[in-house]
């Protein structure tokens, strides 16, 4: 009698599996709820009305009012370094998890549950490695380099939004903030590439500060034009100005801005150099560019780096074209009706403030599933073609959204209506693309029918 050698499916132990989902769910969301909690309640106002009606002291006189706010922003940015960290490392499991469906493999499923530990491992692995400095790279610098990417980076969150009062510091000139506080990340680049002391490390390093200091000129002038649209360079102002419903949102009340939102997005791909622009990352020489060099902990700086870019970008884009955390329905003086006047808002200023992040952080996570798809889907350009691109079509396309915004704003001042005709407009063309796009995938997927394999511990 013949005998059936065929392996039994591997099972996942149920503890295992609950393990991991907790992890998964519970700690991304606790770092979402201790920013809900802790940006409203860190503001001046706040802090000056828990002095005065709790500790009973004049918070102008009390010594001790500027050290506890410095405290509070110790701590909020202890809690915003954790959550870029969280964020990153669970993209680089999702990213695997997406390639590896895309090209028919598994991908990582060993260490937790659908292998969502597999980022942890990988922190725990660089943080053990040894930190390796060439012999003849210049030692302060190259230990310094990642830090100006780090930097770069995490104070970009000083002025993005989480919610309608969850932000750090709603500053009058936040796009701008936003703009200039990325250049530190090219400093970081070129400062890597250079004192590592290696012509590999220091090609790579000029590649990309051409790269990222290109298309960081057609980002800011598309940037300029929900900034037209909305009359602030405030963040949360040009959310304000935006409303919940979709035809409220600058990407389809202006033709210019449906144009300038690819150009912007497009730009932010190059400058996270995530494909199909990972020149940095792609030398003919088969090293990994300006970071060829490092080694352990600093490496996965520059990668946690990138990683929580996609965040950034993210965020930016729903930010100033999408209506950020507006909610379908709701309006300004809603809000100010249920704030009320006392220093410490009620219950459900809470469940609005909840609400509204929860709507941000499902818009932001849905553009960074496209950009994750986008890099297992397109193949990567040349050089010459990234530039080509860059100079020839994305800065005169986004010169001219900005000299047609101006256009428009008159011609919005003086028939009103056009701007809602052109939402609703662009709303439906945009319903009709996507949903063009998702037969056609859907029809992708099932052509390729024959070509399956065992997912069952996916």
């Amino acid at each position: 009698m013949p005998v059936n050698y065929a392996p039994l499916p591997k099972r996942t132990p149920r503890w295992l599996v609950g393990l991991t989902w907790a992890i998964a769910v519970g700690l991304p969301v606790s770092l979402l709820v201790v920013l809900l909690v802790l940006l409203p309640i860190t503001k001046p106002a706040m802090i000056d009305g828990f002095i005065l009606h709790q500790l009973g002291h004049d918070p102008a006189v009390w010594p001790w009012r500027d050290l506890l706010a410095a405290a509070a922003l110790v701590l909020i940015g202890a809690v915003v370094f954790g959550w870029g960290a969280v964020f990153g490392g669970v993209s680089t499991w999702l990213e695997r998890k997406i390639a590896g469906r895309m090209q028919s493999r598994i991908g990582p499923n060993r260490a937790g549950a659908g292998g969502y530990l597999v980022w942890m491992a990988d922190a725990l692995k660089m943080l053990l490695k040894e930190d390796l400095v060439p012999a003849e790279a210049d030692d302060l610098l190259f230990r310094a380099a990642p830090y100006f990417g780090l930097v770069g980076f995490l104070l970009t969150f000083v002025t993005l939004p989480f919610g309608e009062g969850i932000i750090v510091a709603d500053l009058g000139v936040g796009a701008f903030f936003v703009t200039a506080i990325t250049a530190l990340v090219v400093v970081g680049i070129l400062v890597a590439g250079w004192s590592s002391n290696s012509k590999w490390a220091l090609f790579g390093g000029f590649r990309s500060a051409a790269q990222v200091i290109s298309y960081e000129i057609p980002a800011g002038i598309s940037l300029m034009v929900p900034v037209l649209m909305a009359g602030t360079l405030s963040m949360q102002g040009i959310i304000r100005a935006q409303g919940g419903a979709p035809w409220n949102w600058f990407v389809f009340r202006n033709p210019a801005a449906f144009v300038a939102f690819f150009i912007f997005f497009t730009s932010q791909l190059a400058e996270a150099n995530r494909t199909p622009f990972d020149l940095p990352e792609a030398e003919s020489e088969l090293v990994a560019g300006y970071h060829s060099e490092y080694s352990g902990f600093r490496f996965g700086l520059f990668f946690l780096v990138e990683y929580g870019s996609l965040w950034v970008m993210s965020a930016l884009a729903i930010t100033l074209f999408f209506g950020g955390w507006q909610i379908p329905g709701f309006h300004a003086d809603q809000w100010v009706a249920v704030r009320g006047t006392s220093p410490f808002p009620p219950p459900a200023w809470w469940g609005m403030q909840a609400a509204s992040m929860a709507v941000f952080a499902a818009k932001t996570y849905t553009l960074v599933l496209v950009v994750l798809w986008i890099r297992w889907t397109l193949p990567r350009i040349r050089i010459d073609q990234m530039m080509n691109l860059c100079w020839k079509y994305l800065v005169p396309g986004a010169f001219a959204c900005f000299l047609f915004t101006l256009l428009w704003q008159l011609l919005v001042s003086a028939v009103p209506r056009v701007e809602l005709a052109s939402g609703i407009a662009l709303s439906l063309v945009a319903l009709v693309l996507v949903a063009l796009f998702l037969k056609q995938t859907r029809d992708n997927i099932y052509s390729v029918a024959g070509d399956r394999i065992d997912l069952s511990n996916w």
